[in-house]
């Protein structure tokens, strides 16, 4: 329970439905704030009834004014809460955001937070007290259970968030419960005015929750300190245009920010980490044709030919026809993780970015997600 409506709806909805629920609340120790805390590094072993000490993030999904929400919907749903103390966990995946941008490349943190925390830390948990299912406010759907489970874009595809969920390994499909996936956001707000819920009308997070201020620059300077290392900006011919405080601060399709003025309007299209130089160009310097993609998590069999999809490959960018092939070197273990494939668009896309997932979908049903991978190189048309 993150103490957005979402979470506090789906709470809301099994326990109507006779299910027995139990909230959790993911202490993360961001950085910025703090609420009384008194358990070290495991979840508390009663129901929280105090105020406590835990450093925690100030905007996003996990701040103090959050964890009061979720406290608030548990006692009004008459559940029990708990705050897990994930502290240790949640600094690998800042660790993480720091560490790809200085590599160059663009991270998606809050897929890795599904990924490693809210199915893999939680699910842990949730074994250790004998639930049999991890349940969250996700805008998608599962399907069936067990290895012939799926996983299924949200009703509201304007929320759908499958995207970030294509990292839960094969083996949780079956324990992994998705309540609103089958609204619209407008009805699920409705429910929660119905269920009595003091969250209703509460916005949407919008930020990563652990960046203060939405300065993930300054964050990366303070995890990494020799970030901020000034260099050159190049043109695509290598022509000097201008100089950069840190190759961190840019991200490929960025316009705005640069500090360079050539006359026309133009993009960030490259980094190169080892020359420490941001590469500038037109917007048709942006296209890519084909992306090489690792760590793939396949919720199918992978196929042992080229097959047709539609690939997405960012989470707010509508997905793709592509043709997908899996490498020979890319071989994957039981898990459907590990391997690596080849994404070659039908039409040229704009930024697509290494260190970003891809999500790979149906061409035949585009609502079921077959897998993904994180993109580890792009080649231009």
């Amino acid at each position: 329970m993150s103490g957005g409506v979402d979470s506090s709806v789906a709470a809301g909805l099994l326990k109507r439905d006779g299910y027995d629920v139990v909230g959790c609340f993911m202490r993360l120790g961001s950085p910025g704030e703090t609420l009384d805390e008194l358990t070290p590094d495991v979840c508390d072993a009663a129901p929280v009834n105090g105020p406590r000490t835990i450093r925690i993030g100030h905007q996003g999904c996990c701040s103090i004014n959050d964890a009061a929400d979720a406290r608030l919907v548990a006692a009004e749903l008459g559940i029990p809460f708990y705050v897990c103390n994930f502290k240790k966990d949640f600094g690998r995946i800042i660790d993480y955001f720091a560490d790809e941008y200085v590599a160059g490349r663009t991270p998606n943190p809050c897929v890795r937070c599904n990924d490693w925390l809210k199915f893999g830390k939680l699910h842990e948990y949730a074994g250790q007290i004998g639930a049999a299912s991890v349940a969250s406010g996700h805008y998608a759907r599962v399907d069936g259970s067990g290895s012939g489970g799926r996983l299924l874009r949200g009703v509201d595809h304007s929320k759908d968030q499958s995207y970030v969920l294509f990292g839960v390994p094969r083996a949780q499909l079956g324990h992994m419960m998705l309540p609103i996936g089958q609204f619209e956001k407008t009805r699920v707000r409705e429910m929660a005015k119905e269920l009595g819920l003091p969250v209703f009308d509460k916005p949407d997070s919008q930020e990563i929750c652990f960046v203060p201020d939405n300065d993930y620059a300054g964050l990366v300077e303070q995890r990494r300190p020799g970030a901020a290392k000034p260099g050159a900006v190049v043109d695509t011919k290598g022509n000097v245009v201008g100089e950069h405080g840190g190759q961190h601060r840019f991200t490929v399709g960025q316009r705005r920010g640069l500090n360079v003025a050539v006359g026309r309007r133009i993009y960030v299209v490259a980094k190169d980490v080892a020359s420490n130089r941001v590469v500038v160009g037109d917007e048709k310097d942006l296209l890519v044709a084909a992306c090489g993609v690792g760590e793939a998590n396949w919720r199918v069999e992978p196929p042992d030919a080229p097959v047709r999809v539609l690939a997405k490959y960012r989470y707010n960018t509508p997905a793709a026809m592509a043709t997908v092939r899996v490498r020979e070197d890319g071989a994957v273990g039981p898990s459907g993780r590990c391997g690596q494939f080849e994404v070659v668009f039908d039409e040229p896309q704009v930024a697509v970015a290494a260190g970003q997932a891809v999500v790979l979908f149906s061409a035949d049903q585009p609502d079921w997600v077959l897998g993904g991978g994180w993109i580890t190189s792009t080649a231009t048309p």
